[in-house]
């Protein structure tokens, strides 16, 4: 769902973000959509018409686009930070059928699917692109929200998610198993108190919410391994960023994870809270777009 509120940023103790290595001149901004964004057919209301349009701005500004686990391998010190310069990379959020089906929009109608962007701009252009979308990993979860919030036609299924692990322009990671959906009946926060990801403070909650998404992934797309998480509402909680996601590595085996806090990914950045920039809600025009990039920029 798209995000509310900016998560914290905060460094968890110990933990700087980098893994070694000479990190200090990274800079590469993640960029965020949301194919469920469809209220009209242009670049304010649909995410569709403002991905394709940024794409070909990125082109022509010279940026590259890498795929997100290389900026974290980065931000590691696994690789030289020169892999990532002068680089974007790209995350879809939900994982509805609109990341890859080409769907006509009972509302607004046919939209080019998030996959098909991504393919005519690499045959236009020549250039590789890649993109991570993190998925609503629960089936009971996505089948209510398929009509809470999208339109009730069973858009919702992960039956492509193998199909795009496979064909490599899209990876499929971790947006939690029901997303403390408050459309949904129960979740997995203990009080009931959905609607936002500030509420999963106890291991219990996290182990659900995070280990058991990633362990349904792991066997619905072997032999990829999920290793990235991006907070719902790009929200987050102390016990989170602190206390689960650092010293709990061994159970949810990730490497990053991701809120929406609106700065580029630097060696500064919080491992387990790394920034993004998100349509519709850092920017809506491709006036503003220019500004993210350029603030962004190296």
């Amino acid at each position: 769902m798209p995000p509310r509120t900016a998560g914290s940023a905060a460094l968890a103790p110990g933990d700087s973000g980098g893994g070694g290595g000479d990190t200090a001149a990274m800079r590469v901004p993640v960029l965020t959509y949301h194919s469920v964004n469809i209220a009209g057919n242009d670049y304010a209301d649909n995410d569709h018409v403002a991905l394709a349009a940024d794409l070909r701005a990125l082109h022509r500004g010279g940026w590259r686009i890498v795929p997100l686990a290389q900026v974290v391998a980065a931000l590691l010190g696994e690789i030289a930070p020169a892999q990532v310069e002068r680089a974007v990379a790209l995350s879809f959020d939900d994982g509805a059928w609109f990341d890859w089906h080409d769907l006509d929009h009972p509302g607004c109608g046919p939209q080019r699917g998030f996959a098909g962007i991504l393919r005519d701009f690499r045959d236009e252009t020549g250039s590789p692109v890649h993109a991570t979308s993190f998925v609503i990993v629960s089936p009971a979860a996505r089948a209510v929200l398929d009509r809470t919030c999208l339109v009730g036609r069973g858009w919702w299924g992960d039956q492509w998610w193998p199909l795009a692990q496979r064909e490599g322009i899209i990876s499929i990671e971790s947006h939690s198993w029901d997303h403390n959906h408050d459309t949904l009946p129960q979740t997995a926060q203990r009080d009931g108190r959905t609607g936002t990801f500030r509420s999963i403070q106890t291991w219990a909650e996290a182990d659900a919410e995070i280990r058991v998404a990633a362990d349904w992934l792991d066997a619905r797309l072997a032999p990829h391994r999920a290793s990235l998480f991006a907070f719902p509402y790009g929200e987050s909680s102390d016990y989170l960023v602190h206390e689960y996601l650092p010293h709990h590595g061994a159970e949810h085996r990730l490497r990053a994870a991701f809120g929406t806090t609106p700065a580029p990914v630097t060696a500064q950045a919080a491992r387990w809270n790394l920034p993004r920039y998100v349509c519709g809600q850092h920017w809506r025009s491709p006036e503003q777009f220019a500004v993210v990039l350029a603030e962004a920029s190296p």
